[in-house]
């Protein structure tokens, strides 16, 4: 078993060194850990988000990991009897690794390289190793019979007269003093690894820090002072950056460093195609917007959410200048496809993009370039749109097509063309199942209904009637707004339910709906206890 667990860490070491030289994503744990998200159902990727969170890439990796064990170990067995089936099990891991990482993509023919020589270093060790523990011959041993002795006495005892002239023996020093040396080289082959990939890193970091953002064009209205209640329990209206949520398939963040960055726009009913740097979006005249973003995987009540303040180019204009016109206009094109540096895909509706609303490429978050876990150095923001149809980080494409010709990533495993943000309320505090004592509480919490702004907010307690909560101030209707009810909460167990109406008079529905394919609804409520 250890000879197996020793072949594997080889295998993964010379891989990840290797992939340092080709490209971060052709690593065998991300490679497999990728092919794994594009083959896994909507529903299971949206319970993985659900029940996980942001760790559900860590989660997955070690399940990967796990099972790589889990295998080596098996292997180790298979080769003590089968040392070239047990080899041959190694190599089979590896053109795995090797076939996700070709699929990934932007990948070449050198995305194979890694996993490749991972697998021939794994199974090369496992060879050695086996090597060490097939049974060899030990010297003879002569053995004399003298005249019999009594029973008891000294002389040949009736067990020895069967022993054979030779016995089997198992190198057990020469395996461990191999296996020792396979673990210390593929930890030196680690450390390298990592040393190269922290260089890759800093540099990115270097980039970032580097950026001086310019004064907006137009700045963000100031916050009225009453848009934040101040309630302990309730959500700040803007989100820090640390809080803010995160949503993606990526299993490592993308670290783009700017000075190799460029923004390509193209394709149909594009006259004029753009490639564009770092610094010429930031030559541009940037506007400063408040906007809330919602992810599609948020449940009802759930905390996918998030308010914050952005910097960028207003995403219209790019496009007109490209030479772009919506379908009204007699456009070709009606669909606008994103692209990550990591592959992924998102596409958005161009008369959605076009109608005027803030829809930005952006480069700053609540005061300072993009965080690299929010898609530094530009990513896409569109209020009114769920993010898997606008807000693509680490952009580094835009093209102009048609949905009936292309469908993007979330499209191609079912979920909807089209997604704009559905009417949605939620409760902060009381948390559920909470205490209180009787009396005055306040049942406070955050509405949103972007695009179209929030009119009213009603609670009801049980099945009693609705009853209107205050309202904060507003800042636009493409952000959030908090909300407080004051309770006379009577002894007993009791439901708190909220609902919400936007600004164009529509109230939020009761049907329970799952967030497959185009959002969750339904109305939240928490159970507290009053003693």
């Amino acid at each position: 078993m250890a000879g197996g667990l020793s072949a594997g860490v080889a295998a993964l070491a010379v891989a990840e060194l290797t992939s340092v030289a080709v490209r971060p994503e052709a690593s065998p744990l991300t490679a497999v850990g990728g092919a794994v998200i594009d083959r896994t159902p909507a529903a299971v990727q949206d319970f993985a988000i659900r029940t996980f969170g942001d760790q559900d890439k860590l989660a997955l990796q070690l399940g990967i990991v796990a099972l790589l064990v889990l295998s080596a170990l098996s292997l180790g067995l298979l080769s003590l009897r089968r040392p070239r089936t047990g080899a041959a099990g190694v190599l089979a891991f590896g053109a795995a690794g090797a076939a996700a990482a070709l699929e990934r993509p932007e990948a070449g023919p050198a995305a194979a390289v890694p996993s490749a020589l991972g697998a021939l270093a794994g199974a090369g060790v496992l060879l050695l190793l086996a090597a060490r523990l097939t049974e060899v011959p030990s010297p003879a041993r002569e053995f004399t019979d003298p005249e019999p002795a009594a029973p008891g006495g000294p002389g040949t005892s009736a067990g020895d007269a069967g022993r054979p002239a030779s016995a089997a023996s198992f190198d057990r020093r020469g395996f461990a003093v191999t296996a020792g040396a396979v673990l210390a080289g593929s930890a030196g082959a680690g450390l390298l690894g990592r040393r190269l990939n922290g260089s890759r890193r800093a540099r990115a970091a270097a980039s970032r820090s580097s950026v001086v953002l310019p004064a907006p064009a137009s700045r963000a209205a100031p916050v009225p002072r009453g848009a934040d209640l101040g309630i302990d329990g309730v959500e700040p209206f803007v989100t820090p950056g640390k809080d803010f949520y995160r949503v993606d398939t990526a299993l490592t963040v993308p670290r783009v460093d700017v000075a190799g960055w460029r923004l390509r726009v193209h394709g149909r009913g594009v006259r004029r195609p753009l490639t564009l740097a770092f610094d010429d979006l930031l030559d541009r005249k940037l506007i400063e917007r408040h906007i809330t973003l919602t992810c599609v995987s948020n449940q009802v009540g759930g905390s996918y959410a998030g308010n914050a303040r952005w910097l960028g180019v207003p995403l219209a204009d790019l496009l007109r200048e490209a030479g772009v016109r919506p379908p009204s206009r007699g456009g070709p094109a009606d669909q606008l496809v994103a692209r990550s540096v990591d592959g992924m895909t998102l596409g958005s509706p161009v008369e959605t993009v076009m109608d005027g609303r803030d829809a930005l490429l952006a480069v700053g978050m609540n005061g300072e370039p993009l965080p690299f876990e929010h898609g530094f150095p530009v990513r896409m923001v569109v209020p009114g749109l769920y993010g898997y149809v606008s807000a693509c980080k680490w952009l580094r494409d835009l093209e102009l097509t048609t949905f009936d010709d292309y469908d993007v990533y979330w499209v191609k495993r079912d979920w909807a063309r089209e997604a704009p943000v559905k009417t949605q309320s939620r409760i902060d505090t009381p948390k559920p199942l909470a205490s209180v004592r009787p009396g005055r509480v306040r049942v406070a919490g955050v509405a949103w209904a972007q695009h179209r702004g929030i009119e009213r907010v009603e609670v009801r307690v049980d099945d009693g009637p609705w009853r209107k909560a205050a309202l904060a101030e507003e800042d636009s209707r493409d952000t959030w707004r908090q909300w407080v009810w004051e309770w006379r909460a009577t002894p007993g167990s009791h439901r708190l339910q909220v609902r919400a109406t936007d600004g164009r008079g529509v109230t939020q529905t009761a049907e329970r709906v799952g967030t497959v394919p185009d959002g969750a609804t339904g109305r939240h409520s928490v159970v507290v206890d009053v003693t």
